[in-house]
């Protein structure tokens, strides 16, 4: 039976929706790829249009369990005694909830769940609706809200273990070597095993009713895994480990992304006759401002030399010859990476001081922190102390 009647309700309800998914781009997709845009692994626009492939992907994966405690895990569905349109406008008026605080924390700068919010948005709209009793308050065989929000406090400490484990790793399997790059570049399958191995079970074990898999043995779960895994092990063993040889050891600058499917060929490619110079763009991250732009344009009108070079542009330059060129270029490095420390250090101070100047949460714990600085002496001192009980709640909120 369709319910003409409540047509507007769900109108307004997917308005509200579709402001919970440009909130969820704001601060959950932003955490998710703010290391690799950062780190300019991906450009902004790559990074637009792998989340959307992959955030639609996962959804429909993966995503099936978390819409079932959405909908019946915390106000169970008889507690609306078969009453659709109550139904509707309950869940409606939690997704405005969400939305709204969501929204109310991203233009404040706070940090914020958008998961988590409409998890607390559904809980009062179930206190208001059906009573503080009908609400799941209890595990609920993983679904209620004990068990949420003890995921919560859990997933910090496991997310913290997985990047101890991985970091060290990749230390002790590359960074303490004598000579690392090789070893970055003959062991980088192994990462794709775990990589793949992983999503893979997620997807076999607790993916989608739809697909078919809930009902499979353990079996097949751990074969069609471990399947998965070797054969991404295998194809990055065949095609990724010799073009990104190419490219980093051998230093070929000439090679593209689709010269990847020579595979083994790659081996046999004879290196560029310019491939000992270093041809590196320069991936430096700073935030510059107006201020900073107008220094760096009148730097420029005053250098008298040529040629401009822009951080984006490749900039070939020549291995030093000899010892005394040698040491003039370890000269030149360590005085540019002092500029760069300064660089980044006026950069921080800038970006903290426009931090300050915001009128939520994190202004305040900023402005609080800036205010109550540790001075000199032990910290067992009164000043101090007075100094490290009022940065407590500041530091906090910071870390929040």
């Amino acid at each position: 039976m369709v319910l003409e009647a409540y047509t507007y309700v769900f109108a307004i309800g997917s308005c509200f929706a579709l402001l919970e998914a440009y909130n969820n781009g704001a601060n959950d997709v932003a955490n998710a790829w703010a290391t690799s845009v950062s780190s300019r692994s991906v450009t902004y626009r790559g990074a637009m249009v792998l989340c959307c492939i992959f955030e639609l992907l996962g959804a429909l994966t993966v995503g099936a369990r978390t819409a079932s405690t959405i909908k019946n895990g915390i106000i169970p569905m008889e507690s609306f005694r078969d009453n659709a349109g109550v139904q509707l406008l309950a869940f409606a008026c939690a997704s405005a909830g969400a939305s709204i605080w969501v929204m109310w924390c991203t233009k404040h700068n706070a940090h914020v769940s958008s998961t988590y919010s409409l998890i607390s948005s559904l809980a009062g709209v179930g206190i208001a609706t059906v009573g503080a009793s009908k609400v799941e308050w209890g595990w609920n065989g993983g679904q209620g809200l004990g068990a949420i929000f003890a995921g919560l406090g859990m997933a910090p400490a496991i997310a913290g273990c997985f990047g101890a484990i991985i970091f060290s790793l990749v230390k002790w399997v590359v960074h303490v070597r004598k000579n690392p790059v090789p070893w970055a570049v003959w062991t980088s399958p192994f990462f794709f095993l775990i990589a793949g191995t992983i999503c893979t079970l997620s997807i076999v074990y607790k993916g989608s009713p739809r697909l078919g898999l809930t009902e499979k043995p353990a079996w097949y779960i751990a074969s069609v895994t471990l399947g998965v895994g070797f054969g991404l092990f295998v194809l990055s063993a065949i095609f990724f480990v010799p073009f990104v040889h190419a490219v980093v050891i051998k230093k070929d600058y000439t090679l593209r992304w689709w010269d990847a499917v020579q595979g083994p060929l790659l081996f046999k490619r004879p290196s560029p006759p310019d491939a000992e110079n270093a041809r590196v763009p320069n991936y430096a991250v700073l935030q510059h401002g107006a201020e900073d732009d107008d220094v760096s344009v009148s730097q420029e009108s005053e250098d008298p030399s040529p040629k401009k070079i822009s951080d984006d542009e490749i900039t070939p330059a020549a291995a030093p010859s000899s010892e005394v060129n040698e040491k003039q270029h370890l000269n030149l490095s360590e005085s540019t990476q002092e500029d760069y420390q300064k660089m980044l250090k006026k950069a921080e101070d800038k970006h903290h001081a426009n931090l300050r100047k915001g009128k939520g949460p994190l202004g305040w714990a900023m402005r609080t922190l800036h205010a109550n600085p540790i001075g000199a002496g032990s910290i067992h001192e009164t000043h101090n102390l007075i100094a490290v009980v009022k940065r407590i709640p500041a530091q906090i909120v910071v870390a929040l």
